[in-house]
């Protein structure tokens, strides 16, 4: 039978080791220093550094003139046809790509010729020169009629009261970024295993139901992430409309600085709202990209949000636990 004062007289626990400790008479295991790794970051933080001391300490870049233009009505206006022009071109881009994707796919030999014509020809061509075609529409077409196909037309009407600059730059970038809109859903739909599309016609789907409830979900996994670098350039490419003196943002910016004559800061404050509206395009695409990838892996890894919160849980568990260590009293003193 064992006493209390048999219990009182036993020697205190010791603490569990931690894992990886090494036993009693064993080298201790020091993990490896990188030196060079630190060496790099460093020079490339220093780098960083120089660089953005040289921007913001720069007076060419007159940032009092960059803040004071940065909100104007005619900036923000320019901005808002900018993202207009993107989300027309971007819809409309992927609703006539993915028909020319199908075509591409389909069996029947013309419509597969077809698609691979326009894909073929709209890629060659510079957008550029699409734009300045489109623009000079008229010396090729004076008037378009609508009637009855090679023979009488009921309605005339003249192409240069039809297409105006803004019409004329949703046509040709919707044309061209339609092509490469057409590649892109096709190589989607062929990253899909074709074992899915056999389970399907197997339980009794049809080819149009198959592609739309089985196909084009799994397809948007490779889909989204050129999609979005696609509406990320598309956005920047919206600058080219300028030469057809369609205001966006770049024209607006032009506009200004020839009454100004002060370049380099209107310059300067279109390219941060760019940055700014496709840093923002950026964090869309990474949580669509998400919303897809749920039924490519079993676990999803952490948001980056998620992922500062675990680090700053960290650190404040490792400071109260140097806190407690720190107020622990010492039991029997040293000897």
């Amino acid at each position: 039978m064992v006493t209390p004062s048999d219990v009182t007289s036993l020697p205190a626990p010791h603490p569990p080791e931690p894992v990886g400790a090494p036993g009693p008479g064993l080298p201790r295991i020091v993990p490896r220093r990188h030196i060079g790794r630190w060496v790099t970051a460093a020079a490339a933080l220093l780098v960083f550094a120089m660089v953005l001391n040289s921007v913001v300490r720069n007076q060419a870049f007159q940032w009092g003139v960059v803040g004071r233009y940065f909100t104007t009505p005619a900036v923000l206006d320019g901005l808002a046809l900018t993202l207009w022009l993107t989300g027309a071109v971007m819809v409309l881009g992927f609703l006539l790509g993915t028909g020319l994707a199908v075509m591409r796919l389909s069996g029947n030999p013309v419509l597969r010729t077809l698609s691979w014509g326009y894909v073929w020809v709209f890629r060659s061509t510079p957008l550029l020169v699409q734009l300045l075609f489109w623009f000079n529409i008229g010396a090729l077409y004076p008037t378009l009629g609508f009637g009855i196909p090679f023979g009488p037309e009921f309605v005339t009407v003249k192409t240069v009261n039809l297409l105006g600059p803004t019409l004329t730059a949703v046509i040709g970038l919707t044309l061209h970024e339609t092509a490469y809109a057409a590649e892109v859903v096709r190589g989607g739909i062929l990253s899909v295993d074709a074992g899915q599309t056999e389970a399907a016609q197997a339980l009794g789907l049809s080819r149009r139901r198959t592609l739309r409830r089985v196909v084009i979900p799994q397809a948007m996994r490779s889909i989204v992430p050129t999609a979005g670098n696609m509406l990320i350039g598309t956005l920047k490419g919206t600058s080219i409309v300028s030469v057809l003196a369609v205001h966006d943002l770049l024209y607006s910016v032009q506009l200004v600085y020839n009454q100004t004559y002060q370049v380099i800061p209107l310059l300067m404050v279109a390219t941060l709202w760019y940055v700014a509206v496709t840093s923002v395009l950026g964090v869309g695409q990474y949580y669509v990209e998400r919303y897809y990838a749920r039924g490519g892996s079993r676990e999803l890894p952490p948001t980056p949000l998620r992922r500062l919160r675990g680090h700053l849980s960290a650190v404040r568990a490792r400071l109260s636990a140097s806190a407690a260590a720190d107020a622990r009293p010492v039991i029997g003193g040293d000897r």
